[in-house]
This record gives structure tokens, C-alpha cells and sequence, in this order.
């Protein structure tokens, strides 16, 4: 008892991770954007309504951030959401693809190394493109036949 067991190949897992998580990436992205505005986090964390230790949890990647928390910092950034996401998902392109042998069900063996690859610069994302993408992701809702309007109950009582 009081024994801790890791995961087999958990450590070694993290030392090699080589694609960045959402959080990590996330937070930067809110983070950049607060220091470009010149604002201290606990002005914006109190505009967003959430705790200056939360918000610099989220900031350091340490926490996942639900939507309700990401929109309310977005809005105290002057941001809209679909523009972070943009932000996020422009940083994840640009760091590149994981290497096969971490993808799961990759081919055990030996793994070919891969062509060198040119860097890529950094493309600020076109939150037109972003905002078009996301509305290709909502399915419209078909619009619903007008109902005929109902008499208020005391006209079927007088009627009576």
C-alpha cells in the first residue's frame, strides 16, 4: 500500500511527445494576445468573471478551460471565439505532423526517416476563413411551417 505505479512508457511518453496539446496552445494564444493589449491578467480575469489563478492555470496550459470559461475570456479580449480557435488551430498546422510511431496502431519495426521538411512561417489565420469553416460545421435548421393562431381560452368559454 502507498505504492505508485505508472503506465508503462509513461515517462518516456512524455519526454518524446512531440506534437503540442490544445491547452499548451490555447494558452498561448490567450496569453499573447493579453500581453499585445498591454493588460495585467487580473483585469482580465476580472472582466471574464473567473479567478486571476484560473485564468493563469489557462494561460500555462495547466488547465482545459470549458467553453463558457473560453468564450468569456475571449469576449474580455475583445475577441470572438471563432477568431481564437482560428489562432490555436494556425499554431497546431504549423508545428507539424506527429511522428508515426506514437500514432496508434502504427507498424511495429524500424521507422524511415522521414524528408527534411522547409520551415513553414507563421500564417495569421483569416477569420473570414475560420468563421466560414465553422458555419460549414452548424447544419441549418429547416424553418417551421407558421401554426395558425389560437383563440385565448376565455373566447371558447364564452362561446359556450
Amino acid at each position: 500500500m502507498g505504492e505508485t505505479i505508472e503506465f508503462p512508457g509513461a515517462a518516456a511518453g512524455r519526454a518524446r511527445r512531440t506534437r503540442p496539446l490544445w491547452r499548451d496552445v490555447l494558452g498561448e494564444v490567450l496569453r499573447d494576445e493579453r500581453r499585445e493589449q498591454d493588460r495585467i491578467l487580473t483585469e482580465v480575469a476580472r472582466t471574464a468573471g473567473v479567478s486571476p489563478q484560473y485564468l493563469s492555470e489557462v494561460e500555462r496550459g495547466r488547465k482545459e478551460a470549458s467553453s463558457e470559461v473560453l468564450g468569456a475570456v475571449a469576449d474580455a479580449l475583445g475577441l470572438e471565439l471563432v477568431d481564437v480557435v482560428g489562432r490555436v488551430a494556425g499554431r497546431l498546422a504549423v508545428r507539424g505532423p506527429v511522428r508515426d510511431e506514437h500514432r496508434r496502431g502504427a507498424p511495429a519495426g524500424p521507422v524511415l526517416p522521414a524528408a527534411p521538411v522547409a520551415p513553414v512561417a507563421p500564417v495569421a489565420p483569416d477569420p473570414r476563413a475560420a468563421r466560414a469553416a465553422l458555419a460549414a460545421l452548424v447544419t441549418p435548421i429547416a424553418p417551421v411551417a407558421p401554426v395558425a393562431p389560437v383563440a385565448p381560452v376565455d373566447a371558447y368559454l364564452l362561446a359556450a
